[in-house]
């Protein structure tokens, strides 16, 4: 077994380390997710923390770790009556983004149960992970239905697997830790909510800083061992730091003062429901006993609600994690001082500023403020809730907005919401929430034999199966004699995630008039619409004399709508360049992920000038989509009192249909894709 990297010897990272320590004191904080840029020692942080915890003692040969001092009275291998335990370290269990729902939960042996009744049961991950830590990296590309199962688990502290009737449970208590990239996609709302504290890491930008992490990493790589031995009796310290607080937690105070400044900073900051003040309490006490205390502290309360709150805040997906800590620091003084008047006497709009609350801003983890926090990224300077106005149709263009110059990015309007978008058919791609596909969830469909490993029985099929058979078997009493050959696999249809390709024209003609702004909106709402929905998207944007891939396809729709509200405009309009750009993006990702489908969104006045023959040559782009079978809508821009009909052309030409922005922004595109079907078939 390889030599792990000390804890001890990370450099900097004050708040990742203060996150999982504050979990190896109480484990039930609830976990830490670990928000972060690659390569700035989440996962080696994470490995390293093993190292500390403490020793477990364990019942001989139980599969489920049981504690022989109260062993778990349902454990499958149980009854542990007398058993004398054994010592071993505390396990670190590593969840790989790719696993089964079997994997990580545990399997059933349908054949034997069905056969002989006997609950054969092979244990998972959970149950590796009993009393010990589970890791998962890159826990946002993790399946949702598997995210589910994984936080349900951590916070029931149990398992549990049915299959058809047959139910399996046993205890599952662990440190969760999960590690994410933003840039690669985020969590559901409801899934963040799930973890206990959170916490954002970055590469220093100091050099010296730099200069250390490099220094020690590369003796690390020349002798692991020894530099593990000169960081030894800094890993001893801690150690016994960690067991020192265990055993002072429970006689931790949590007076009735810190209780309403947690309960006011929640209520303050409009967190949704009651799982954010228990995990501030568990957070503080634990601060506490970390620090060696018997009683909670403002301080304690204000560096809990720093780790607990910032992932809690996010009202949209566009909305950056990030607590205003003059206002926590405000509302920890307002409450302060409210807990030190009698009811009588208390009075909202006379705040005592001297009541007890923390003014130094010291205590440091969460996250840093962020500039106008409450503002959403779709809002510009001086935004209001309705779209900015357009100039009347067939007015002259403004001074200096010439199509050939470029433009400086405008604000997005207000996005709306759409409709249900789908691709036609029935696909097989990744879990989600659009489009019609097989899938391992959803309603039972029909049968078919297994291939591979059975994971959802289909009970009356199997049955079916085995019935014309049980004579020959020489089947006697009361039990079905089953076979392998007998069972059945239910078929299921869901929902699937698809491949949203925006293809945005940004040349001059599309920032006249100011139709950029509401162009952007009906963008960012699809894009909005496309997180809810489990997609991925991509932008691909055209100006000039070229097109470029701003964004290639992602889960992060962040980035996409980050893109976009940077687009500039200006030059003229390369069509086919941007159709042609689309369809190498479209060929790579259908190698990538075959079984991924995706819809074409092309956001346009239909116009196409440079070169020899735009137009025809946009006619013929377009045509290599609609030989594919790609999905189109084209959102017609072109505005004024004389109307060339190009977009409805195009349109056309792509297989799919064509809307108006003005249609657009009453009723959105996502309603139109049973007109892209139609338009498809017809053609």
């Amino acid at each position: 077994m390889s030599t792990p990297y000390p804890f001890t010897a990370i450099v900097g990272q004050d708040d990742l380390r203060l996150g999982l320590l504050l979990n190896a004191v109480s484990p039930a904080v609830g976990g830490v997710l670990v928000r972060g840029e690659k390569g700035t020692a989440k996962s080696t942080a994470v490995r390293a923390l093993a190292a500390l915890m403490p020793e477990v003692s364990v019942v001989p040969g139980c599969r489920f770790s049981c504690d022989p001092g109260s062993p778990d009275p349902a454990c499958p291998d149980g009854p542990h009556a007398d058993a004398a335990g054994v010592s071993r370290a505390a396990r670190t269990v590593e969840l790989p983004v790719g696993a089964s729902e079997d994997r990580l939960v545990g399997a059933l042996d349908i054949e034997r149960a069905l056969s002989e009744g006997v609950k054969a049961f092979e244990p998972g991950l959970l149950a590796d992970a009993h009393r010990g830590i589970l890791y998962v990296d890159e826990v946002n590309l993790l399946h949702d239905h598997l995210v589910d199962l994984l936080l349900d688990a951590a916070a029931m502290g149990a398992s549990y697997v049915e299959r058809e009737g047959v139910s399996v449970r046993h205890a599952a208590r662990f440190l969760l830790v999960g590690t994410m990239n933003p840039e690669e996609g985020e969590l559901r709302p409801q899934l963040l909510d799930r973890f206990g504290l959170t916490v954002e890491v970055a590469a220093s930008r100091d050099t010296d800083e730099r200069v250390e992490v490099v220094r020690r990493r590369l003796a690390y790589d020349d002798d692991p061992e020894g530099f593990a031995a000169r960081w030894a009796a800094e890993e001893s310290a801690l150690r016994e730091r960690i067991a020192t607080a265990r055993a002072l937690l429970p006689q931790v105070l949590l007076g009735d003062g810190v209780l309403r400044q947690i309960a006011a900073t929640c209520a303050a900051f409009e967190v949704d429901g009651m799982r954010a003040d228990i995990v501030m309490a568990r957070t503080a006490t634990a601060l506490a006993a970390w620090a060696g205390r018997e009683e909670v502290t403002a301080d304690d309360v204000r560096q809990a609600a720093l780790l607990a709150l910032p992932h809690r805040r996010r009202r949209n997906p566009f909305d950056a994690p990030g607590l205003d800590e003059d206002k926590l620091d405000q509302t920890l003084d307002e409450a302060a001082g409210d807990q030190g008047r009698s009811d009588e006497g208390r009075n909202d709009d006379d705040p005592d500023p001297d009541g007890g609350g923390n003014d130094d801003g010291g205590g440091g983890g969460g996250v840093p403020p962020q500039a106008d926090g409450d503002r959403t990224p779709s809002q510009g300077e001086g935004g209001s809730d309705d779209t900015p106005s357009q100039a009347p149709a067939g007015a002259p263009d403004a001074p200096g907005r010439s199509a050939g110059a470029e433009q400086q990015p405008v604000a997005s309007a207000e996005p709306f919401r759409t409709k249900m978008l789908s691709v036609p058919g029935l696909g097989e791609g990744a879990a989600g929430r659009r489009s019609r596909a097989r899938t391992e969830h959803g309603r039972t469909t029909g049968a078919r034999r297994p291939q591979g490993s059975l994971t959802k029985l289909h009970l009356a099929a199997t049955v079916q199966a085995a019935a014309p058979h049980q004579r020959a078997r020489g089947r006697s009493g009361r039990g079905l004699v089953v076979r392998r050959d007998d069972l059945r696999q239910a078929t299921r249809e869901g929902r699937e995630g698809n491949l949203v390709l925006f293809v945005v024209d940004a040349s001059g003609s599309m920032a006249a008039r100011q139709r950029m702004s509401a162009v952007k909106g009906a963008v960012l709402s699809l894009l909005l619409d496309a997180y809810q929905r489990r997609d991925k998207v991509g932008l691909v944007t055209f100006r000039g004399k070229d097109a470029e891939v701003a964004l290639p396809p992602t889960s992060s729709v962040d980035a996409a709508a980050s893109r976009l509200e940077s687009l500039p405009t200006g030059g003229r309009t390369p069509l086919a360049a941007g159709l042609l750009k689309a369809h190498d993006v479209l060929r790579v990702e259908r190698l990538r992920d075959p079984s991924r489908r995706p819809l074409l969104v092309v956001v346009t006045d239909g116009r196409a000038t440079g070169g020899p023959e735009p137009v025809a040559l946009a006619g013929r782009a377009a045509r290599l989509h609609r030989a594919e079978g790609t999905a189109s809508v084209v959102v017609d821009c072109e505005s004024g009192y004389v109307r060339l009909g190009l977009a409805g052309e195009l349109g056309r030409e792509l297989g799919g249909t064509a809307v108006t922005l003005d249609e657009l922004r009453a009723d959105s595109i996502a309603g139109l894709v049973k007109d892209v079907t139609a338009a498809g078939r017809a053609a």
